[in-house]
């Protein structure tokens, strides 16, 4: 048998994928492009979650924010608004909510038609519909008007994503009590947001109201924000918190969340009261994998209702895969992505490279944004890797001084003893730009010497990329 009849026999010639956000739109376009007859089932629109109510509306939210903010430092560069004749100048931004709102589900909606319009001129079969999973690998799709086909396929992906995570004593209403996704339903910047959870989500949400004008508590039920990242990231964060005037209730955890005839009253479970105009509930997520036919087709879910998957994306089940927020992996779309394209080049028998998680290079949309990759401090500390950390201030950078940059840092951590890249952390703004060298790093195994001989462009934040590894040469 000759290497392209070995290809031929492990490619499989039909691929069906049930749920169209990253992890299922990138896996069509791959499958696709290598010759399969794909079809992708999808309820709400292409680009899923991420793209219409999740990744990019927020994150449009979030730039207008950062938008206000540089505008409102604007005085610290000199620049004055008003009458030059007059010594009172309106420096105060104000965010037209209904716009910013308008703007956000434009670009999202205009997202969700460009994939569209990509799959289609491949050549992907694209059906709206609700999809269930058929033995051994078929989906049963119910269109919006009541209608069923049965979609056969050689492999399967499933990549259903997650939704909000309700408690039973907050309902969101959509109105005064809101989850992720109804965040884009008001229609002025609320007095005072009560955002409850101090995760990722919860973070991100508090900075964007807080620049917006938004008056705002965040509900923490840990001694800090974002207890899962850096803590000198995180300590960063709290201390331009407590300047802008985020104020946080930490080690609380919201009991019941209630309407009031103008507003929204949290309990807390040490029974004090935070009385709100609106409440953002952000207590995490919630696979879509329930009654979608699963078991019957020999997936394993986890206790939390993930679909149990292996580094190349493979489930329990013969031929079916599983990418995205639906799985046990980070919930991340680049994360989505990267399983959906190793799902296809695995089931294709294709070299793969299996899914590296500590190579995942991750973003924390708040301002200062927080960026990391690789080796964590507490990995460090606890000692499980041994490294080499520096970590520079970004107060003595030039740029960071002309672009009135207060806040921020690289942290990078080296291999002991052979001064290899294996971590990085970057506060600043546009951190999610600049941790990619250092990512480069951690996942070519470069050496700090090499970084810090790389050049940079001056005056730059970058530069202090280049002068953290100059700082952790191995003296041999």
């Amino acid at each position: 048998m000759t290497s392209s009849d070995l290809r031929k026999h492990f490619a499989p010639d039909r691929v069906a994928i049930l749920g169209g956000g990253p992890g299922g739109y990138e896996a069509a376009l791959v499958a696709a492009d290598a010759g399969a007859d794909v079809t992708i089932v999808e309820d709400k629109g292409l680009g899923g979650s991420a793209v219409l109510t999740d990744v990019v509306p927020s994150k449009t939210l979030i730039a207008t924010a950062d938008a206000m903010r540089r505008v409102n430092a604007s005085t610290a560069f000199g620049v004055r608004f008003g009458e030059h004749s007059s010594d009172a100048y309106e420096t105060e931004a104000w965010a037209d909510i209904s716009k910013v709102n308008e703007r956000l589900l434009k670009l999202a909606h205009d997202q969700s038609r460009d994939i569209h319009a990509s799959l289609e001129a491949i050549g992907v079969t694209i059906i709206q519909g609700r999809g269930r999973l058929v033995p051994p690998h078929h989906i049963e799709v119910t269109t919006p008007g009541g209608e069923t086909r049965l979609v056969e396929a050689d492999a399967l992906i499933v990549a259903t994503g997650a939704h909000p995570r309700e408690l039973a004593s907050a309902v969101p209403d959509g109105e005064r009590i809101l989850n992720w996704t109804q965040a884009y339903n008001l229609t002025e910047v609320p007095e005072h947001m009560i955002v409850v959870g101090s995760g990722v989500t919860g973070a991100e949400f508090a900075s964007a109201y807080r620049r917006l004008g938004a008056g705002v508590t965040l509900v923490s039920s840990r001694d800090r924000v974002l207890p899962g990242e850096d803590a000198d990231a995180a300590r960063v964060l709290e201390n331009s918190f407590a300047r802008v005037g985020v104020k946080v209730a930490s080690r609380s955890r919201a009991e019941a969340v209630e309407r009031t005839t103008d507003g929204v009253r949290v309990t807390l479970t040490d029974g004090s009261v935070l009385e709100g105009t609106h409440c953002l509930m952000a207590v995490g997520g919630i696979p879509n994998t329930e009654d979608i036919g699963l078991q019957e087709c020999g997936v394993e879910i986890a206790e939390s209702g993930h679909i149990l998957v292996d580094h190349v994306s493979r489930t329990t089940a013969n031929n079916i895969y599983a990418a995205g927020d639906c799985t046990g992996m980070m919930p991340l779309a680049s994360v989505a992505a990267m399983q959906g394209r190793v799902a296809v080049s695995h089931m294709r028998g294709d070299a793969v490279k299996p899914l590296k998680l500590h190579q995942v290079a991750s973003n924390v949309f708040t301002s200062p944004e927080i960026a990391t990759v690789g080796v964590t401090q507490e990995q460090v500390d606890s000692g499980k890797y041994q490294a080499d950390v520096v970590k520079l201030d970004l107060a003595t950078n030039p740029r960071a001084k002309m672009t009135n940059v207060k806040d921020g840092f690289v942290k990078i951590f080296s291999r002991k003893g052979s001064g290899t890249v294996i971590g990085a952390v970057v506060v600043a703004p546009r951190a999610s730009e600049l941790i990619f060298p250092l990512a480069l790093a951690v996942t070519q195994k470069i050496h700090v010497d090499d970084v810090a001989a790389t050049f940079t462009v001056y005056p730059s934040l970058s530069g202090s990329l280049a002068e953290a590894a100059r700082r952790l040469h191995v003296h041999l």
